[in-house]
């Protein structure tokens, strides 16, 4: 067998660069070669290191356990003013109803609204409780009410209980925080929160049970207030008791109304100085005119029309009479017949004060010594 003839042996440069190399090129070749793979191992490094920091555990600091309220925040305040109001229980056999009450006095006086405990006045068989924030639940005896201003008094037998601080609704403007603290529908410790709306605000609701019509110069507030809130503080931003939350108005028609944002309180200036009299007599006089009267806007005038004069009363000695349409009472301009009323009990009883009235559409003065309610 013949031999294959053998082709000339190739060396490594020409296999790879297909002619021969110089040895110089060759090394400065490799120098080349080194520092790309040097580069390349920095790049993959620098890129495995930034890989760990990526992908890496992170160290986040955990939240502190239990929030810091300031000493003036609404839950700070709630959480100082709640212990001092109660939910009141009136229970009359299978009927019963709830509101709310402040306690004002460390002898355990509580003051709430009139409504709220209407059907035990003159009900021996019907009970009050009065229901504290701890559980703690007690009879509750009535001092004394005023029907129309829808205050009560309630007192009950509790060691050294927590005492509400009395504001002043006189410092009062519009805009100022409040909050309304009680039992709405039976919800103990609800606290919300708002402004006042306006002052001075005479308003007037139906009494309960036969008893005159409750009238009296309110705080209008948006702060929620809903059936069982009746009773309850208002606060100002201290946490000190400004009103008495006592009447809301609804929208539409058919059961209990919510909150529509017109809520109505009792000035605690004014509350304070009845439970007052209400402690120490049982009862409260008020200024009165001795009129009978309606609201009424015309061309000549606005106030309040006289329907009907009580005989012998203040008023028919001032020389009032029916027709006559009242527009103010000592410095206080009268619109209504319910701002009648409460510019006439902004005074004393006994008190002379001026009138001022059209009568055919000519204004005239008169001076009335006002009486007792």
């Amino acid at each position: 067998e013949r031999e294959r003839p053998r082709g000339p042996q190739l060396s490594l440069p020409e296999v790879l660069f297909g002619r021969r190399v110089r040895p110089t090129a060759l090394a400065l070749l490799g120098v080349v070669a080194l520092l790309v793979g040097a580069l390349g191992g920095a790049v993959g490094w620098a890129l495995a290191n930034a890989g760990d920091a990526l992908t890496g555990e992170l160290e986040i600091a955990e939240a502190r356990h239990g929030k810091e309220r300031p000493a003036g925040s609404v839950a700070a305040i709630a959480d100082r003013v709640a212990p001092a109001v109660v939910s009141i229980e009136v229970e009359s056999g299978q009927a019963g109803g709830v509101g709310s009450g402040v306690v004002i006095d460390g002898q355990g006086y509580v003051l709430t609204n009139h409504h709220v405990v209407a059907q035990a006045v003159d009900n021996e068989n019907t009970e009050v409780r009065a229901v504290f924030t701890d559980g703690t639940r007690v009879p509750g005896r009535i001092v004394g009410t005023d029907p129309k201003t829808d205050l009560a008094v309630l007192k009950v037998d509790v060691a050294n209980p927590v005492v509400i601080r009395i504001g002043d609704s006189g410092a009062l403007a519009p805009g100022d925080a409040v909050m309304a603290i009680g039992s709405p529908f039976g919800l103990e410790n609800t606290v919300t929160e708002g402004i006042v709306s306006a002052l001075n605000r005479p308003v007037t609701a139906p009494g309960e049970d036969g008893n005159p019509a409750v009238t009296y110069d309110a705080i209008q507030t948006d702060a929620a207030i809903n059936p069982g809130n009746s009773g309850g503080a208002l606060v100002d931003s201290t946490g000190a008791l400004v009103g008495i939350n006592s009447m809301i108005r609804t929208v539409g028609s058919g059961g209990e109304g919510g909150s529509i944002g017109l809520g109505f309180a009792i000035p605690v200036n004014q509350a304070i100085e009845i439970s007052e009299q209400l402690i120490a007599d049982g009862q409260v006089e008020h200024a009165a005119i001795g009129v009978n009267a309606a609201s009424v806007s015309a061309t000549a005038s606005e106030g309040a029309q006289i329907r009907n004069v009580v005989e012998g009363g203040p008023a028919a000695r001032a020389g009032i009479a029916e027709g006559d349409v009242i527009t103010k009472v000592g410095d206080r301009r009268v619109r209504t017949a319910a701002e009648l009323t409460v510019a006439v009990r902004e005074h004393d009883i006994g008190e002379a004060v001026p009138v001022r009235l059209v009568r055919g559409g000519r204004p005239l003065t008169v001076e009335v010594t006002l009486g007792s309610d």
